[in-house]
């Protein structure tokens, strides 16, 4: 007989399942790709049965089945899957099948469901890394026919610059806070704090970027070179690549020897497939990453500093705390994208080690401030 703690286990197996299988028709929906867009759904009938049969465990031990509603996280993914395209939420799919999978091992009444959530966790992985060097579908397909636009990567850069931007400047304003300042320098203070921060981050970002094409570049011109020099042995190089991801020795000749029958088609297929480099997009524009750096950093930033700009004083303290507290727990929650935790367990946890800091610099300020003072 199923205990009370048994039923509540179900349950939240079954919302998991549930959200996941919303989640992937949302996928299918979204996905250009009619191979792929029949994978999702493939992905999501099987999490409806696992749905199915936590459903009936709940009705055989005399449970009550919740009504499901998609989760915060469900509805953002799917936002984020039609807003940016489904490459976007790959990564973090492939983490909350990963997730699932352990958590079904310590189940001894679902360590059937465990294998198919791990099959689904290296499916999406393998999607995801094909997308990233320009390939989706069947095995053509994936050769010759997608491009990376966005992913995982960037939505947690997104959140980490907005986290660094918001926690660095907090901190920043709450010790000269506490050195008892003016209001306005204080404000002068968390403004040039936000801009050395944003400047700071947007500099290193275009370095890492810029270098990243130049060496691209420098890869692709020699590639190109090998390709004039001996195509023979570039051909034997993609037989070898083909036969490894499981393409017998016919199949993969023939593809390398067709797809190398033309010097741009050779080319853009050499750096997809033996450089691991998009041709369209060599890392990205580096600008583009400077100027998105800056920004998500300045967002965070900003919000300790606002209250400054219309009052000061005790007053301007507190404010500066609340928009801070509020930003940490929205960082928090956003974290729960990639981590499958709780939102408010994330949202708690970001808001004490955000006050735990920046208490710290408050007092070290108040010390310096007294000792300069005295």
């Amino acid at each position: 007989m199923a205990s009370k703690k048994d039923i509540k286990r179900y349950r939240a197996n079954l919302m998991d399942e549930l959200n996941s299988a919303a989640l992937y028709r949302a996928l299918a929906a979204n996905e250009k790709s009619e191979e792929l867009a029949e994978v999702y759904r493939r992905l999501a009938d099987t999490e409806q049965e696992h749905a199915d049969t936590w459903a009936k465990r709940i009705e055989d031990a005399g449970g009550k089945v919740p009504s499901f509603h998609p989760s915060w996280r469900t509805r953002t993914l799917a936002m984020l899957a039609r807003r940016f395209g489904v490459d976007t939420v790959l990564p973090t799919l492939a983490g909350i099948e990963r997730s699932a999978t352990s958590g079904y091992e310590e189940q001894p009444d679902a360590a059937d469901m465990a294998p198919v959530e791990r099959s689904h966790a290296r499916l999406l992985t393998q999607i995801d890394e094909s997308v990233r060097v320009g390939r989706g579908g069947a095995a053509v397909a994936r050769i010759e026919g997608r491009h990376r636009t966005a992913g995982g990567n960037a939505l947690r850069a997104a959140v980490l610059g907005a986290s660094d931007g918001l926690v660095s400047n907090f901190n920043l304003v709450m010790g000269v806070a506490g050195a008892a300042m003016s209001a306005k320098s204080i404000l002068l203070t968390g403004m040039a704090g936000l801009l050395a921060g944003a400047i700071s981050m947007a500099l290193g970002e275009w370095i890492s970027v810029q270098s990243s094409r130049e060496l691209y570049e420098e890869q692709m011109a020699r590639e190109r070179e090998e390709i004039d020099f001996d195509p023979q042995e570039e051909v034997e190089e993609l037989v070898l690549i083909y036969r490894a991801r499981g393409l017998g020795e016919p199949e993969a000749r023939e593809l390398a020897t067709r797809l190398m029958s033309d010097p741009d088609t050779a080319l853009e297929t050499l750096a997809r497939d033996e450089l691991g480099i998009d041709p369209d997009e060599l890392g990205g524009s580096a600008w583009e990453a400077a100027i998105t750096s800056f920004l998500l950093f300045a967002v965070g930033a900003i919000l300790p500093v606002l209250p400054y700009f219309f009052t000061s004083g005790f007053g301007a303290i507190v404010a500066s705390a609340g928009l801070s507290t509020a930003g940490l727990f929205f960082i928090g929650a956003a974290i729960t994208l990639f981590t499958g935790r709780s939102v408010l367990y994330s949202g708690a946890r970001q808001i004490l080690f955000g006050l735990a800091a920046a208490g710290v610099t408050f007092s070290i300020g108040k010390l310096i401030g007294v000792t300069i003072a005295g």
